[in-house]
């Protein structure tokens, strides 16, 4: 994967040197700064050198800064967990209960309304919504602060524009699984034998239709943790969607390999989490486990 994410990086136009003193630096300068940062080397001395470093523990050094990529990883991520929680915490129960209203309402006005509602949410671009929702309750209102990392109230607003999709992924395919396990034998079974709308929908259908939602919520937490690059830089959230934006605009290397480094550890971390979660509600997929 390193090795992939190294080659496009040196395919990119631009030179972190260049970057660094600017357009204007003389040739002797700009070399000179080339050399301090190993760029003046061959790609394959380069990646073997970052290799080495990453084997050990070592992310390196930012060209801009100098300061340890791992540490400001570490600093910024916590950052990143709050705005993913946050987000996950509207999307999810926003998803679950305009799905399961829209499926068991059997009304084909719900049902159009709610498709509506998700293709919309679905189709209009973050950066737009983002600001949109910044202009109305930032600027126009003057509720919530525009943009900046701290407390709740410069959350809300990031965490509310990165739910919108997730909220409309989540209604869709809890719409759709509901729906299917409404058809199913047990559900007609279960009403025959007298069981109350409370223990159909809690014990038959919600158990039942979490199983493909699980998949669904772990993917977009999975994405979330490795940063949501325009909400963060939209609304200045000091996490890592923001830091390795900076690092792609700045030709900063070792930046952008960190964040992806630990970008995909998270992201494989939150889908087998998901994979086990998976297992313990679907029970043939236990079955199957024990037959092996």
């Amino acid at each position: 994967m390193t090795i992939v994410v190294f080659s496009l990086l040196k395919t990119l136009p631009g030179d972190p040197a260049t970057s660094l003193v600017g357009e204007r630096a003389t040739p002797e300068t700009i070399a000179k700064i080339r050399n301090s940062i190993g760029a003046d080397k061959s790609p394959i001395e380069q990646y073997w050198g970052y290799l080495k470093l990453l084997l050990s523990g070592d992310f390196g050094r930012s060209y801009f800064t100098n300061r340890d990529v791992g540490s400001d990883i570490a600093a910024k991520f916590p950052n990143t967990i709050k705005l993913a929680f946050s987000a996950m915490f509207i999307a999810v129960p926003a998803g679950l209960i305009i799905g399961f209203i829209s499926a068991r309402r059997n009304s084909k006005i719900t049902s159009k309304a709610s498709d509506i509602i998700t293709l919309a949410c679905l189709s209009i671009p973050v950066f737009w919504s983002a600001i949109i929702i910044m202009l109305i309750f930032s600027l126009k209102l003057k509720l919530l602060p525009p943009s900046g990392s701290g407390g709740l109230s410069f959350l809300i607003l990031p965490a509310f524009v990165l739910s919108i999709p997730a909220s409309a992924t989540i209604a869709r395919v809890t719409k759709t699984s509901v729906s299917d396990i409404l058809q199913m034998p047990y559900i007609t079974t279960a009403k025959a034998k007298g069981l109350t709308p409370y223990k159909i929908n809690t014990v038959h259908i919600i158990k039942n239709a979490l199983i493909p939602i699980v998949t669904i919520i772990g993917l977009d937490f999975g994405s979330y943790l490795n940063g949501a690059v325009v909400t963060e830089t939209i609304f200045g959230w000091d996490g890592i969607g923001r830091f390795i934006m900076e690092g792609i605009l700045k030709r900063d290397y070792p930046v952008i390999m960190g964040c992806i480094v630990v970008g995909t550890a998270v992201f494989m971390t939150v889908n087998l989490i998901t994979d086990i979660a998976y297992h313990f509600l679907d029970p043939r997929i236990k079955l199957h486990g024990k037959d092996r």
